[in-house]
């Protein structure tokens, strides 16, 4: 079997210490979220603490043909994350590649 590649999966705890309520917050996270598809190019989902209104995880997914590629799209996520909330965000980074995955 042919093919290489990378994946990323970035795990983001996001904070939302203005928010005050969940209607509230799914206006915040749905900006988020189509941002992060709209310029970072990544498959994003929110995958915890969808009954708390200032608390969210969302779960991103990058790929790419270069580890150095892929790092460096993960690595702008970081940052555009970092600006838009400088209160706090958490961002866990697992990278593997495809030939990681197929063992």
């Amino acid at each position: 079997m042919s093919g290489s590649g990378f994946v990323a999966v970035l795990v983001i705890e996001l904070h939302f210490p203005d928010v005050e309520s969940l209607k509230g917050k799914r206006r915040e996270l749905s900006s988020v979220k189509a941002q992060l598809h709209s310029r970072h190019g990544a498959a994003v989902s929110e995958t915890g603490h969808q009954d708390l209104w200032q608390r969210s995880t969302l779960t991103a997914a990058l790929t790419g043909g270069s580890l150095a590629t892929l790092s460096s799209a993960a690595d702008n996520v970081e940052r555009w994350l970092d600006a838009r909330f400088p209160q706090g965000v958490s961002v866990e980074r697992l990278v593997a590649s495809v030939e990681d995955l197929r063992q």
